[in-house]
């Protein structure tokens, strides 16, 4: 893991940081070999080169972004063109880990 892509989640509101954080985890238990960087004052995620995730603070939300999207049917609460998709998640919201984990996996398995 980047110590950048870590340092710049500390200085996230608390809640943000610790739905980050999971999400983080989450990027690296489906891609064990995503590579993390700042880019776009983001953390992004790529797999061999390709970007994979993005996770997108905003004033009252986390933005997950999935790359690579186009093919995949993606459930309700998703946003975006075909190539990439995200879902906006709230403070006190449960992000349904498993459901994000599959989507990525399938995004990413042709990278």
């Amino acid at each position: 893991m980047n110590q950048e892509v870590a340092d710049y989640m500390l200085n996230l509101p608390k809640w943000q940081a610790e739905l980050a954080e999971v999400l983080r985890n989450m990027v690296h238990e489906t891609i064990p070999e995503a590579e993390e960087r700042i880019q776009y004052k983001k953390p992004h995620f790529l797999k061999n080169g390709h970007y994979a995730a993005v996770i997108s603070p905003s004033k009252d939300a986390v933005a997950f972004m999935i790359m690579n999207a186009a093919g995949i049917d993606f459930p309700k609460g998703f946003d975006g063109p075909a190539e990439r998709k995200w879902i906006k998640l709230k403070e006190g919201g449960t992000p349904d880990l498993a459901a994000l984990s599959e989507l990525l996996k399938q995004a990413s398995g042709t990278l």
